[in-house]
């Protein structure tokens, strides 16, 4: 069992300011693929920041035959809701991301499925009739939803689909989105028998946060999202009391620290045939004055800002999540 830690650590300067109170972050995690007992996940290197993931994994076929297979990469939902407090930012996109992959050094073209979901139903094909864009929030949706026919429209208001902005279902009211949208980049490979693959893909993660420290009431640790975070973050003694000596330095007049949050799906590690044999990972907090904690073991400052952790035979159980206090510009 992976023993919990926390790493404390006082550092650099505030990342970007939030533009709402409180940002979710968008959980994103590794590939996978069908399951089979003759391939198995050798190596894992994973290197997590606010501003790029980066993952290199290698594969090993330990079987005599050639293990033809189908392999994903599953993207965050993305819900449409009246107050969009999601942290990602590129909404015309379909590649939200900037999702890459390549396979033994030569990039892949991975096909894009995307599914429409209210209520638990698949309404894609009616978004395909009506010539609505999937994407909730992409401007082009917008406009689109304007000029739906009253008939749908008042439909899909009944349905739950949109929420209209404004007085009763008439034309000209704006459309909110209220789906589901379920992405998922995917490509098709052969893994040789008696033989390794390495397959490594990019992107930019969705980082959640507050404007403030948000886990202390009163500067005091307690309550239900202290005890939230203490769990999800493993938070220990010396970090908390440095938290509650910020909060005390921002009510006196300073500026807040500011919460960035960070999801990583590790448990899709769990797809391959057996343990992962040699896992890596690297975390970069950003900068030398942020506070850092998270749970893992065997953790090691290897820089300034980064930290690793090493396991041999590693079984992905968890997911893991990061929290990073950012100090105001002023304490650059």
């Amino acid at each position: 069992m992976l023993k919990l830690f926390t790493l404390l650590v006082a550092a650099g300067i505030a990342s970007p300011a939030l533009a709402n109170d409180t940002m979710a972050e968008v959980k994103t995690g590794g590939l996978i693929f069908a399951q089979s007992d003759d391939v198995s996940m050798a190596e894992e290197d994973l290197f997590i920041s606010a501003s790029e993931v980066r993952v290199d994994y290698v594969f090993e076929n330990s079987s005599d035959k050639d293990v033809e297979s189908l392999v994903a990469f599953p993207m965050p939902d993305i819900s449409g809701q009246v107050d969009n407090n999601s942290a990602i930012s590129d909404y015309d996109s379909d590649n939200f991301l900037h999702f890459s992959t390549v396979q033994d050094g030569s990039p892949i073209t991975a096909k894009l499925q995307q599914r429409v979901v209210s209520l638990g139903i698949d309404v894609t094909d009616e978004f395909t009739k009506q010539g609505i864009p999937v994407l909730p929030y992409s401007q082009k949706t917008t406009k689109a939803l304007a000029k739906l026919p009253e008939t749908v429209r008042k439909d899909w208001i009944a349905r739950g689909l949109v929420y209209p902005m404004g007085a009763g279902d008439a034309a000209g009211v704006d459309l909110v989105p209220l789906w589901t949208l379920r992405s998922t980049y995917w490509w098709r490979t052969t893994f040789p028998a008696k033989k390794k693959v390495s397959v490594a893909h990019r992107y930019k993660p969705a980082v959640g946060g507050t404007v403030a420290i948000s886990f202390l009431e009163g500067r005091e640790p307690k309550g239900e999202r202290f005890e939230e975070y203490s769990r999800k973050y493993c938070l220990d003694g010396d970090f908390v009391r440095v938290a509650q000596q910020r909060a005390r330095e921002a009510e006196a007049g300073g500026a807040n620290y500011t919460e960035s949050w960070i999801s990583y799906v590790l448990s899709t590690g769990a797809n391959w045939a057996g343990p992962i044999k040699r896992f890596q990972l690297t975390i970069d907090k950003g900068k030398p004055g942020s506070l850092i904690s998270f749970c893992g073991s065997n953790v090691q400052k290897i820089g300034p800002t980064t930290f690793r952790m090493t396991a041999q035979d590693f079984d992905p159980a968890k997911d893991f999540d990061i929290l990073i206090l950012n100090p105001p510009e002023t304490a650059q």
